[in-house]
């Protein structure tokens, strides 16, 4: 029985107050028996959160209706979907100079922005051969799940995409972009820069692969694959039932059934994509840690930290 509420939320808004609200937000999470994590900075708020239904949305009434946020949060949208276990271990409201960071001085959807594609009509425009589709998402979360015909800019952090834009497109030749990213907020960011850059007609995915997935029937789908997402969960897929990935401990790459039955593969350790980089001494330390995971177990404990997806 699904019985905790994962909300995934962000908004874009001018928040000069932003560190005044650091606090009250955490106390409304807290006395809610919330989990997960929200970051606030001057250009808005974004984060995952989780706890009983009722609690999560006691919270998402505070953001939208109490007097400190000054009606800004009125209308924020959220993502839904539900597990059986929760998916945090604690609850964390960080400040950050960006709630995406790309590095880029001055680039904000409050500003500029590309144009917002509802679900039902993104496999229209994707399908249009002289649209070129960009995933903005990292290579490990592509790794698992894209869209057909998606370019992999195979970036380890969003602030590589600058640069690959600059080395791989030009707004003279690409006329029409199209791009997505899990649930929104990367591309919408991206959109914002890549018209800074000139390029005139930008798109992107309005509430993202996640909203797709819960949107488009799987048989109408342009989806292959499944979706990455930062929480215990690992991967979702149409629905957003939960996937079939779990995730190496050591490296945060996730992995496929068939990876964690190989040989390269040790449970808390090492997986096929870190084995042969992981120095002696984290190797010792990853060991120890997941000896005393086992031993927990053996206790009818819950070793800290240890993963408990679905």
């Amino acid at each position: 029985m699904s019985k905790y509420l994962t909300a995934a939320l962000y908004k874009f808004i001018s928040l000069p107050d932003y560190k005044s609200l650091q606090a009250p937000v955490l106390d409304a999470c807290l006395s809610n028996n919330i989990k997960g994590t929200l970051l606030l900075a001057e250009e808005g708020i974004n984060g995952t959160i989780a706890g009983l239904p009722e609690d999560i949305h006691n919270l998402l009434h505070f953001l939208r209706s109490d007097a400190i946020f000054e009606n800004r949060f009125a209308d924020l949208e959220h993502k839904e979907s539900f597990a059986s276990k929760h998916p945090f271990y604690r609850m964390k409201v960080k400040l950050k100079k960006e709630i995406v960071t790309l590095g880029v001085p001055g680039v904000s959807p409050t500003k500029k922005v590309g144009t917002y594609v509802k679900p039902e009509d993104w496999n229209a425009l994707i399908s249009d051969p002289n649209v070129i589709l960009i995933d903005t998402r990292n290579d490990y979360e592509v790794d698992i799940g894209t869209f057909k015909g998606a370019i992999d800019p195979k970036t380890t952090t969003f602030r590589e995409f600058p640069k690959y834009v600059t080395e791989h497109f030009d707004k003279t030749k690409h006329k029409k972009v199209a791009m997505f990213c899990t649930g929104g907020i990367r591309c919408e960011k991206a959109s914002s820069y890549m018209m800074d850059q000139g390029f005139e007609e930008v798109y992107h995915l309005q509430g993202g692969i996640l909203k797709y997935l819960e949107a488009v029937p799987e048989t109408q789908s342009m989806w292959e694959g499944e979706c990455f997402v930062f929480d215990q969960r690992v991967a979702v897929k149409h629905n957003l039932e939960v996937g079939e990935f779990d995730q190496c401990y050591a490296c945060r790459h996730p992995l496929s059934p068939a990876e964690l039955q190989g040989p390269q593969y040790m449970a808390g350790i090492s997986c096929p994509y870190c084995h042969d980089k992981i120095s002696e001494d984290k190797r010792a330390r990853l060991t120890e840690r997941q000896k005393q995971v086992i031993l927990a177990k053996q206790r009818g404990e819950t070793h800290i930290g240890e993963k408990q997806k679905k």
